[in-house]
């Protein structure tokens, strides 16, 4: 079984490409310097080349802020990129597995995980453009498709939140961390995997929800971080996003349900504390000192 990884260059997609190589699998990294998922004679050239039984689309818009300003070229990738690889995928008989994330619900007046078939809602234009893509799939793919919805990601490679805690603790006395946003922190490594193990399951289609287990704010998981290198999560001190107002709104609380691996035979992903506990040793090891 072949893979192709759009946006291999990024946190996740490396760690795609690492999973699939170590289980043996052949599998192409295509960059947005090989590959520019909103060109059709691009997307063309790169299945003609490859000819992939599996696509996984890990190139998008990230720039949550900066898609406020300018919605169509965040679209342009989000959603009509998706749309092309889809149609590729549907004229070559190939399954593709589409990123999505938590900002296609709203985020707002709940307390209980979000179900993969709970109405989306997006608040912000990130959101629309990647919801716009998940629509796309569906639409253009609805029998060889997968959306996988993830969150609060977190890796060894590429700037995250706990590569960022990491610095901050060596750097800095105090450090104020958000305390009224609740989420599932989630290593890139785990949504690997289970991007791995989904590509050869012919006749699972639809959303699932790739997240780490339970649930914590970004204070409680700047304090984790702390206590994991030895320092004092006391250091860690709580603030309100109404002291950082940034031009899109981010989730008062954006954790996702897991139900549907159960449905096919799969337990939920594991809890966010194991992973972070076996992650930040990998992390700290690769972070600049």
């Amino acid at each position: 079984m072949r893979w192709l990884v759009t946006g291999a260059g990024g946190m996740l997609g490396h760690d795609v490409l690492t999973e699939l190589r170590a289980r043996g699998e052949p599998v192409t990294g295509a960059g947005h310097d090989t590959l520019d998922i909103t060109e059709q004679g691009s997307v063309e050239r790169a299945f003609t080349e490859h000819r992939p039984d599996v696509v996984v689309n890990c190139a998008a818009w990230t720039a949550v802020d900066d898609a406020e300003q300018d919605e169509a070229a965040a679209l342009r990738v989000n959603g009509d990129g998706p749309r092309l690889l889809a149609r590729a995928c549907a004229a070559h008989g190939a399954r593709l597995i589409q990123i999505s994330t938590d900002y296609v619900f709203s985020g707002q007046s709940r307390t209980t995980p979000y179900p993969e078939d709970h109405p989306p809602a997006p608040r912000t234009a990130y959101g629309r453009t990647k919801l716009a893509g998940e629509l796309a799939v569906r639409e253009e793919l609805p029998d060889a498709s997968v959306v996988l919805r993830t969150a609060w990601l977190y890796g060894v490679h590429g700037r995250n939140f706990v590569r960022t805690m990491i610095g901050l603790e060596a750097d800095r006395p105090t450090v104020d961390v958000v305390a009224d946003q609740r989420g599932q922190p989630t290593w890139s490594a785990d949504v690997a995997a289970l991007v791995a193990d989904l590509g050869p399951r012919d006749g699972v289609n639809g959303v699932f929800h790739a997240t780490s287990s339970g649930e914590t704010t970004w204070y409680g998981l700047a304090r984790e971080v702390f206590g994991l290198l030895g320092a004092d999560p006391d250091r860690v001190r709580p603030t309100d996003s109404a002291a950082h107002p940034r031009p899109a709104p981010r989730p008062e609380y954006s954790a996702l349900a897991h139900g549907r691996w159960q449905s096919i035979g799969r337990p939920p992903p594991r809890d966010w504390r194991t992973a972070l506990h076996e992650a930040l040793p990998r992390i700290r090891k690769e972070s600049p000192s």
